[in-house]
């Protein structure tokens, strides 16, 4: 029964042996997989200088409040096609300043704001920058563009300066009239006039205002090129 167990013992510690001779099966490297890069070929595209593309104010804009510097933001509402492709879609972003402001005098002189677009802001967020001014308001009322600069100016005073005057002229009258005839008549009018004539010096002209979502056309000062590849 020993002898047995000597045998089976013997036979297990042979089974542990390992073969030092016996080869080793290498364990294959593991390579990282490499992305490959797509390069992306440049679309190139012109847009002429004169071109004019519709944009929507996306803030308010008035003499009163507006100062030199001051942003403007804005939208495209119509896309730009060229040779049948669009160049620029609808909401596309532009972005620009105001150049100059001018308050209506109190005697003379009309409201004046005068603004350019500096930059196209795309979709994919490919940034263009551009000398655009402002060309048209279509449908504004009581303002009127001032040479080919970007220059609005608001409609003057005249009329509604008069009709001050006439307002205060001709109740001093009747009441100078009333109390003192003809001649009493002449120094109302004149005590109306001079009244309504100051009321005119104290008043300014009115401010020229732009609301928000006006539409307004914008134009491109020079030719504009771009990479429509970027632009999607």
């Amino acid at each position: 029964m020993k002898s047995l167990v000597l045998i089976l013992l013997s036979s297990l510690a042979a089974a542990a042996q390992v073969d030092i001779n016996t080869p080793v099966t290498p364990v294959p490297e593991l390579k990282p997989r490499l992305t490959k890069t797509v390069a992306v070929t440049p679309e190139m595209t012109t847009i002429p200088a004169g071109t004019k593309i519709p944009v929507a104010l996306k803030h308010a804009i008035s003499t009163k409040s507006a100062r030199e510097g001051d942003p403007v933001y804005a939208q495209t509402t119509f896309p730009l096609a060229i040779d049948g492709k669009i160049i620029i879609p609808a909401g596309t972003y532009v972005q620009g300043k105001i150049m100059a402001v001018k308050r209506p005098g109190r005697v003379k002189g009309r409201g004046e704001l005068m603004m350019h677009f500096t930059s196209l802001i795309f979709p994919s967020g490919y940034t263009v920058a551009l000398p655009g001014a402002l060309d048209q308001i279509p449908g504004q009322e009581n303002s009127r563009m001032k040479g080919s600069e970007g220059t609005v100016q608001s409609e003057g005073s005249k009329g509604k300066d008069a009709k001050t005057v006439a307002n205060t002229t001709w109740p001093g009258a009747a009441i100078g009239g009333a109390a003192g005839g003809g001649k009493g008549a002449l120094i109302g009018a004149g005590a109306g006039s001079a009244a309504g004539l100051a009321a005119v010096l104290l008043t300014r002209g009115p401010d020229l205002r732009i609301e928000q979502g006006t539409a307004v056309d914008m134009v491109f000062q020079r030719e504009i090129a771009l990479d429509l590849s970027r632009a999607r």
